[in-house]
């Protein structure tokens, strides 16, 4: 029997059903095909939340080593494209950086104080977008700051990110790498360059590039792309989403403003429902019989984070937002093992920060109901945009 044949379900799905409400998909497959063949992406879809752990875990069977691999293709080789030993030398340069603690104590006022200026510029309006006048330009701004790249606009990276993101989705989607994700990356790289001959003190960059850390110029500049796009990406979408399902759930929105406490497992419950990032690739390293699925050597295995979010084994009525959710923080939205999200503790503080002033200082805060908000993507999931009106 064909692959098509064996996973019937899988091989049903669209392009168009995945970009924009894969959810009653995903659950369907979850239920029946855990590890299903999906013509439409080229390969496999794992749903189930313990299979996606395990495969996150196992970089020995699958592996993210692979010259297909989208952000690879449109930034070059980082730690994002790398494993093992090769992944810490890459990874290591930054972390330190990204640490909890080091977040808390380098980032709490400057996020504070941005997020007070970004609302100060809407507030007296009374309607605003709030993906792109709050919650982008924040997130573009702490990014922008962590490397030591203040001479750079965030408007200009903005549109960098677009350009890469847009990109790196046509490459999921089979399309060759755009000349705007092209264009774009050689813009950021030239903003970067003349950083990276800077005092190593000078910057989380000219750190990097220092005869200490063992990397290539090309290679930091690579690694600072996938943490500007990530750090971008993960918090313009986890703001975004975490309003959204606020303002779409008035009750859940009720329990926060009376108990601020609940905020911050109101953003873990969004992340949950909803991740920015809702799928990631890995490939199969040896043939391997995984969750039902014959998979070969070689073979696109994407793993579906929103999928593993919802799972009901886990998350008893997953499809419900609920603030109060005392195990939401098991959500897997920033990756896990090896990949986990580097930028986590600074995405949480951004969102925290964000949408517990949104809630403060915009007041009867609600959608407006003459703009759609649904989520939307197929690698990279919130609102296009996210029209409110307050006062």
């Amino acid at each position: 029997m064909s692959r098509e044949d064996l996973f019937p379900i899988g091989a049903g799905a669209t392009l168009e059903e995945l970009d924009a409400d894969p959810h009653p998909l995903l659950a369907r497959l979850r239920a029946s095909e855990p590890v299903s063949w999906l013509p439409v992406l080229n390969g496999w879809l794992v749903t189930r939340r313990d299979l996606a752990l395990q495969a996150m875990r196992d970089p020995n069977a699958f592996t993210v080593d692979d010259p297909r691999f989208s952000t690879g293709q449109v930034v070059g080789q980082s730690m994002l494209t790398l494993d093992g030993d090769e992944h810490a030398r890459h990874r290591d340069p930054f972390a330190r950086a990204f640490r909890l603690d080091a977040v808390r104590n380098r980032f709490t006022e400057l996020v504070e104080a941005e997020t007070e200026r970004l609302i100060d510029a809407i507030e007296p309006v009374g309607r605003g977008e709030l993906r792109r006048s709050l919650a982008g330009p924040l997130a573009a701004a702490m990014v922008v700051h962590a490397l030591g790249l203040g001479d750079l606009e965030a408007e200009a990276v903005l549109g960098w990110y677009d350009a890469i993101v847009a990109a790196t989705t046509g490459v999921a989607e089979g399309k060759p790498v755009s000349t705007g994700g092209k264009d774009a990356f050689a813009a950021l790289s030239a903003s970067i360059e003349p950083v990276l001959d800077r005092e190593p003190s000078s910057s989380l960059l000219a750190a990097a590039a220092s005869q200490a850390s063992g990397l290539s110029r090309q290679r930091v500049v690579s690694n600072a792309a996938v943490i500007m796009f990530g750090g971008i990406e993960t918090t313009e979408g986890m703001i975004a989403n975490a309003i959204l399902h606020l303002l779409a759930h008035p009750d859940q929105l009720s329990l926060v403003e009376a108990d601020r406490g609940l905020l911050p497992n109101a953003v873990e419950e969004s992340l949950r429902l909803e991740p920015a990032a809702a799928v990631i690739d890995r490939y199969a390293t040896r043939g391997i019989q995984f969750g039902g699925g014959a998979i070969a050597k070689g073979d696109l295995v994407t793993i579906s984070l929103a999928g593993a979010n919802r799972d009901p084994a886990v998350f008893p009525d997953p499809n419900r937002f609920d603030v109060r959710r005392e195990n939401a923080g098991r959500h897997v939205a920033f990756a896990h093992g090896p990949h986990v999200c580097i930028g986590m503790h600074l995405a949480r503080l951004e969102a925290h920060t964000a949408v517990g002033r949104v809630l403060d200082r915009l007041p009867n805060l609600r959608l407006d109901p003459a703009h759609s908000a649904a989520p939307r993507g197929l690698v990279f999931r919130k609102p296009p945009a996210l029209h409110v009106i307050w006062g």
